[in-house]
């Protein structure tokens, strides 16, 4: 018979590893980034987007006026640093894996508007934090178990 800390531990054990393996799941591949931001007048943002080669980009700035440049990967979309006016909109295609680098100045007098879909490769130091989860999980189940055997002093 199992004790009651040990079917506790176990119960816990078992859903920390279920958040675990459902988070890997979903980080496994690219994950689409519904962006919707505003710049204040004078404040500037950067975005570096790394993705897979074929994956499609689009965004679009809508204020005053703006300064936009746009590095792509390889041949891909270069938009050297240009001033805007009211509204624009952006789509390009990754030809090669790697990173699109955006800076975005507003220049205007009023806020800027920022709304896109961007697709990124997810970042690897996630797909380590689920293990560590998951790793977490079994620590938990080890110990409670571990009250099955003996149970130590003070318990």
């Amino acid at each position: 018979m199992l004790a009651k800390r040990t079917i506790i531990g176990l119960i816990i054990g078992i859903v920390i590893i279920a958040i675990g393996g459902i988070s890997l799941i979903q980080n496994i591949g690219t994950l689409t980034i519904n962006e919707n931001y505003v710049i204040e007048v004078g404040d500037s943002v950067f975005y570096t987007i790394p993705a897979p080669i074929h994956t499609p980009q689009s965004m679009t700035i809508t204020g005053d006026a703006f300064d936009l440049k746009l590095e792509s990967p390889a041949e891909g979309l270069q938009i050297p640093k240009t001033s805007y006016k009211n509204k624009l909109t952006l789509e390009w295609t990754h030809l090669v894996d790697g990173e699109s680098i955006i800076q975005i100045q507003n220049t205007g007098n009023t806020e800027l508007s920022i709304t896109g879909v961007l697709i990124r490769s997810s970042d690897p130091i996630w797909f380590t934090y689920d293990l560590m989860v998951i790793i977490s999980g079994m620590v938990i189940i080890g110990f409670s178990m571990g009250f099955t055997l003996r149970k130590p002093k003070g318990f």
